[in-house]
């Protein structure tokens, strides 16, 4: 059976050592859930491209640890997003295998949305 989990977040990003003679930037990532999601995050950001001119992309590797619903465990979110044109992609999802404790079986994507006022909501579908 689908479920549907909803609040916000807030993230850290600190920059790390450039990759590939500077072609990559690496970013150390903490997050802390709020809502039907209440945990913390940390993962790993690879960066490439000019994010200020809109012309970027980045993949990001995230390990979750906290309670979803009524259960308690860990599991690994997948980032894969890109920036063209003025336009944005994302792609945000569960990552198979990854879950541990309670929430091992765990899948599902999740869909993420930012206010202007920079309140990150996130709303993970999911099925366990």
């Amino acid at each position: 059976m689908s479920m549907t989990a909803k609040g916000t977040f807030e993230v850290e990003l600190v920059m790390g050592a450039p990759e590939l003679a500077g072609a990559v930037q690496r970013l150390d990532l903490t997050k802390t859930f709020h809502g039907d999601l209440a945990g913390t995050a940390t993962g790993v950001m690879l960066t490439s491209g000019d994010a200020h001119a809109g012309e970027a992309g980045y993949v990001a590797i995230e390990v979750v640890t906290g309670q979803l619903g009524d259960r308690t465990g860990s599991f690994a979110l997948q980032q894969f997003g890109t920036m063209h044109a003025g336009s944005q992609n994302l792609h945000y999802e569960v990552v198979p295998g990854s879950g541990h404790d309670a929430l091992e079986g765990l899948t599902g994507k999740l869909h993420l949305t930012i206010e202007n006022n920079g309140t990150h909501h996130y709303e993970l579908e999911y099925e366990l």
